[in-house]
């Protein structure tokens, strides 16, 4: 701010001495009392002007570096020049025309948190790059914890389709061990009928074969004394 305060000065001081010559030069055709209202209007003017210019430079001394920049963004004074974002960090290089002076700014989230003016564009470029460096280094936490949680919740996402798929798995296989044991059962069933069956069919056959036997003798004991009886 004391460079921006001695330059208003120093224009204004050479603006006066113009003014000062220019009037010399047009005092000396003017009649005394024309010249005289002519010199006194002009220091009234002047006087004004440096007033104003204190007044202004006064009020930014009042400011912090920051509190100027943000109000120059406001009012769109400023040209940006250069901008970097690493994660939230960024730095950016502003331009301000009518003082030829260069604002370089360190911000996070979008919110200034250093503000370094200056005059000498190659200091200011100097310090763009150091910011921008800075912003490298304080992102890599920032940028490295985005890949971890985008990790972290990659991997929750596949325990929760695994622990799915389980739970899929669990109840086909349950169903196929309710099913089984059905089949079990109904097989054990089935063979049980089986060997019931054949059994009585081995009964049956041996009745149907002593039946047989009974019937061949009362065939015989019908048919003795008869010729041809008991061939």
């Amino acid at each position: 701010m004391k460079h921006s305060i001695t330059l208003r000065r120093v224009m204004l001081s050479a603006a006066a001495l113009v003014l000062m010559q220019q009037g010399a030069t047009a005092w000396a055709g003017m009649p005394a009392d024309a010249a005289a209202m002519s010199g006194a209007a002009g220091e009234r003017a002047l006087a004004g002007s440096m007033a104003r210019a204190d007044e202004q430079a006064s009020v930014g001394a009042g400011q912090g570096d920051v509190a100027m920049l943000m109000q120059l963004i406001h009012d769109a004074q400023l040209v940006e020049l250069r901008t970097t974002y690493n994660a939230s960090y960024g730095a950016s290089l502003f331009f301000y025309p009518p003082e030829m002076t260069y604002y370089v700014a360190l911000f996070q989230s979008k919110h200034f948190w250093r503000v370094i003016r200056s005059q000498d564009e190659a200091r200011s470029e100097a310090i763009y790059a150091g910011f921008v460096r800075q912003t490298e280094q304080l992102s890599q936490a920032a940028i490295r914890r985005t890949v971890l949680e985008a990790q972290k919740t990659f991997i929750e996402r596949v325990i929760a389709m695994s622990e799915e798929r389980a739970r899929r798995l669990q109840a086909d296989l349950a169903i196929a061990r309710t099913q089984q044991a059905r089949v079990d059962v109904d097989q054990r069933r089935a063979q049980g009928d089986a060997a019931a069956l054949h059994a009585q069919e081995a009964q049956a056959q041996a009745q149907l074969r002593e039946l047989q036997r009974q019937v061949d003798a009362l065939q015989r004991a019908t048919e003795a004394g008869l010729p041809g009886a008991g061939r």
